[in-house]
């Protein structure tokens, strides 16, 4: 057991869905596009300084995520990013982008129009996740 403590804008911002691949999986709270954040349990703030066993797991959990973004999700493009210019604890963005989408083709981030979930869903949402990651997606209580 760590004494992580989730940065409060992040929480603020998501739900926590769960892990994956070890990793604190988040999902901002905007429906109107698929927008995951990664957190690694540490006190490192980029990715190079992590141990060796956590990039790997930070990678494949990257890796995973979009791949079912894409497939499932139905993204037309992936946008990955380690910015952490406002949240300094190491975070990554996974975000599904559509031609279409509110902000389109520009950055989500920052950008006004997002749409808050509705509980049911997040908690479908939650259920494609566990249908199509298997065991290296542990939803949240």
């Amino acid at each position: 057991m760590t004494d992580f403590t989730l940065d409060p804008r992040l929480a603020h911002d998501c739900f926590t869905l769960g892990t994956l691949c070890g990793l604190r999986l988040l999902l901002m709270n905007n429906n109107q596009i698929p927008w995951f954040i990664l957190v690694p349990e540490t006190s490192e703030t980029e990715l190079f300084a992590l141990s060796p066993s956590l990039q790997k797991a930070t990678g494949q959990a990257v890796c995973a995520l979009s791949r079912v973004t894409k497939e499932t999700l139905n993204a037309e493009k992936i946008n990955v990013a380690a910015i952490g210019n406002l949240v300094s604890q190491l975070h990554i963005h996974v975000v599904g982008r559509f031609t279409t989408d509110y902000c389109w083709p520009a950055p989500v981030w920052g950008a006004p129009g997002g749409t808050p979930y509705t509980k049911a869903e997040v908690q479908h949402l939650t259920t494609t996740l566990k249908t199509h990651l298997g065991d290296t997606f542990l939803a949240a209580d």
